[in-house]
């Protein structure tokens, strides 16, 4: 019988139906056996019975489970509340292990005491009773719990089997009583022992690892499912856990760096979508995305990146290397108005990160200076014209079809900082337009020695002509 797609709590729901169902089962097994027993005086048939009334607690704890387990996710567990059947479940695999304890500790003393069973007929009629009644409770819990897809019906199932088990265990040694083998019962029981301790760690090996957060799934088929995806360069990170039916799975993946954030939003769901749809329990998917270098990106790139994280700009970033590894040295602008150990702190941090963010680095060397407010009015002395003019023609002289315009300059401490803005085809990527700026700022420094700044904003064509 095929799984129905249903959601938790509903699934759930009927999870707890079925136990219901096999806890009056059980429940009438167990009353049979003691009221048998009272009335034949048969103790060891009083003792069974309530030994059975015992065995409805694994029931129980997965109706409690079932009943937890079925509420929707909430602050406390954003995740849900499925791990609360997993902990029914290891628990019905203990109390597996309990009953192999008990079954071995009556064999051993049967072997060393020489106990006989006791050989009443109606002892032979309550439990070939029993065993139908366990028979018939254990296909139906096992079918429900594979159509339902539950792992608590399907270890209350082995439980409910292990009584199976104890009442064939009972009649064989019965059997053998009569015809002269007494030492068969015990071995039986040595036998009902190991079955039992097979069927625990069956139940405790699927457990275990939900609890764990073992690996859930396949990487390799998430990768072929991911790549797949257009727009998707690489898939650097696959995880992935929680239950065989409901997995929770995180996935990364390499998208162009020209790429806008819209397009890898809709990379990121398409990635989702596939992956819930093609591979098997996968109940969401976490998609990370991040940019693609087909080569190193420029390490001034990744050492603004890393400011930008700290609410810093800088600027006048040098890389030099020496020997096999690197010095970075920069300003970086800081607000006027806060103490020097407040920016040393701001700084050392910035310094940190690019520590890590680029390995090869052995020393950076940072410039602290104060940010430039409002005070920092576009500025028209003959020198800052002069330089403002000069400044255009080298960005003009190096890509004359863009249009280079609205230059604004201004002094900073120790010389000026240029503003200058560029209209571009609307279809030239973020990667060239970037680019263009780069190699546009260089020179302009290279040439311009007293142009400490240089801001140049690109826009395209379609707005510029709006404006």
């Amino acid at each position: 019988m095929a799984p129905l797609p249903l959601g938790d709590v509903e699934r759930f729901q009927q999870v707890r139906i079925v136990l219901i169902r096999v806890l009056i089962a059980n429940a009438a097994v167990a009353s049979g056996k003691i009221t048998v027993g009272l009335v034949t005086g048969t103790l060891s048939m009083v003792a069974d019975g309530f030994h059975s009334a015992m065995d409805s607690a694994s029931n129980l704890i997965g109706i409690i489970a079932a009943r937890m387990a079925g509420h929707p996710p909430d602050d406390d567990h954003p995740y849900g509340h499925r791990r609360f059947e997993t902990l029914a479940t290891l628990a019905i695999g203990f109390l597996l292990l309990v009953a192999a304890w008990e079954i071995l500790g009556s064999a051993i003393e049967k072997l060393t005491t020489g106990a006989a069973p006791d050989r009443s007929p109606i002892t032979f009629v309550v439990m070939l009773g029993t065993m139908v009644v366990n028979a018939f409770v254990v296909g139906y819990e096992t079918r429900q719990g594979r159509r339902l897809r539950s792992d608590v019906l399907l270890a209350d199932a082995s439980q409910t089997r292990v009584d199976l088990f104890i009442s064939a265990s009972v009649i064989a040694g019965l059997v053998a009583n009569l015809l002269g083998v007494g030492w068969a019962d015990a071995l039986i029981s040595l036998v009902i022992v190991v079955l039992i301790v097979r069927a625990a760690a069956e139940i405790l090996g699927k457990a275990t690892p939900v609890l764990t957060d073992k690996m859930a799934l396949d990487p390799a088929t998430i990768r072929q499912v991911a790549e797949a995806v257009p727009g998707v360069e690489a898939v650097t990170r696959v995880r992935g856990r929680g239950p065989a039916d409901a997995i929770y799975a995180d996935v990364a993946v390499s998208v162009q760096p020209a790429i806008t954030t819209a397009q890898a939003a809709a990379i990121a769901r398409e990635v989702s979508e596939r992956v819930q749809s093609q591979v098997e329990g996968v109940a969401e998917v976490q998609v990370e995305v991040h940019p693609f270098y087909e080569r190193p990106p420029d390490p001034a790139v990744i050492i603004r990146a890393e400011a930008d994280k700290l609410g810093l700009s800088v600027h006048e970033i040098t890389h030099t290397q020496v020997g096999p590894r690197h010095i970075v040295e920069m300003h970086v602008e800081v607000a006027a108005e806060q103490s020097l150990r407040q920016a040393h702190d701001q700084v050392t941090a910035l310094e940190e990160r690019v520590r890590v963010a680029l390995p090869d680095v052995a020393h950076v060397i940072t410039h602290i200076e104060p940010t430039e407010g409002s005070s920092g009015t576009a500025f028209h002395s003959t020198g800052a014209l002069g330089q403002r003019e000069s400044a255009l023609k080298v960005a003009r002289s190096l890509f004359p079809d863009a249009n280079w315009h609205n230059p604004t300059i201004r002094p900073v401490h120790g010389g000026y900082a240029l503003s200058l803005e560029c209209t571009l085809p609307g279809e030239t990527s973020v990667r060239e337009a970037h680019r263009i700026a780069e190699q546009v700022e260089t020179a302009i420094r290279a040439n311009l020695p007293h142009i400490q700044r240089v801001t140049i904003h690109t826009e395209p064509a379609e707005d510029h002509s709006h404006s």
